[in-house]
């Protein structure tokens, strides 16, 4: 199960939100059929999604789009996460894949997504207009670029990580990070935050030696008194698609278009945001036209 913990530090002078999402990344890369570095890149702006949903809104239903585009061979990655835990995403070209980088072993998620580009997040609240805020790419490994948005659009001091591990057999561990500095933080708190944070390594390896999401969570935080909220938020890999919205969809095609579609049997619907594919029959077609 894939899940979200939140809580205080620090005296209340730290906001912490974590989430494990290795179960939502895996469908996603199942969906999708990405390549390692297109997973790593998809999970960590899906993980990404699901935390700016818990910082940026207020009621259950609203949500967040993030989009991140650079000039790298994925294209573009576009995420949608809600204050209830449900996300979906996806990627342009899902097949995209580069070496792993030479100092380090690991995936090039940065390169893959390249810079030029901007990282822009659009948040669709109850009752009012969508509002898009954006800054330019700084590094395209996502959570340097989340806390830069955080900090210059949202005026949110945060600490950001994001983390997919990928081998042979699928995604092992995925999950993140939001720690933010509430009003009172002391100077000493932010120096420890940050010394323990650089110590830890990838989020990913540190769930994976530490026990989980929890012990992941109580090493960044270390000697900072995390107390975590009583309930866990569970995540959920939901699509808002349906058969009625794939045949809605056609409904903007024209009377040729359509014929022609019943001619040749059916039209097939594949909605890009979960892959799923919808056969629609001639006599389906028939009665939609018979109805626009």
């Amino acid at each position: 199960m894939s899940y979200l913990i939140s809580g205080m530090a620090a005296n209340n002078t730290l906001r912490v939100m974590a989430a494990d999402t290795t179960g939502i990344v895996e469908t996603a890369r199942v969906k999708h059929e990405t390549s390692a570095t297109a997973t790593a890149a998809l999970g960590r702006t899906l993980t990404g999604s699901l935390l700016l949903a818990q910082v940026l809104t207020k009621r259950d239903h609203d949500r967040v789009t993030l989009r991140v585009q650079g000039n790298g061979p994925i294209g573009w990655i576009v995420c949608e996460g809600s204050k209830d835990g449900i996300t979906r995403g996806y990627v342009k070209h899902p097949e995209a894949d580069l070496p792993a980088r030479e100092s380090d072993g690991k995936l090039d998620v940065g390169a893959l997504i390249g810079l030029n580009g901007d990282f822009a997040v659009t948040r669709l609240l109850e009752n009012t207009e969508p509002y898009t805020g954006s800054v330019e790419l700084v590094s395209a490994e996502i959570a340097e670029d989340m806390a830069t948005y955080l900090a210059h659009s949202e005026q949110i001091p945060s600490a950001v990580m994001l983390g997919v591990h990928v081998n042979a057999k699928g995604v092992t561990h995925a999950g993140g990070l939001i720690v933010q500095a509430m009003p009172g933080v002391s100077d000493a708190t932010l120096a420890k935050l940050e010394s323990n944070i650089k110590n830890m390594g990838t989020f990913t390896n540190a769930m994976r030696l530490e026990n989980g999401l929890l012990g992941a969570i109580n090493q960044a935080l270390f000697e900072l008194d995390f107390e975590a909220n009583p309930n866990a938020l569970e995540l959920l890999w939901q699509c808002r698609c349906s058969r009625d919205k794939a045949l809605q969809s056609l409904t903007f095609f024209g009377d040729v278009e359509r014929q022609e579609m019943i001619a040749n049997g059916g039209q097939e619907v594949v909605c890009h945001w979960c892959n799923e594919k919808y056969l629609i029959t001639p006599d389906e077609l028939s009665k939609l036209e018979l109805q626009a």
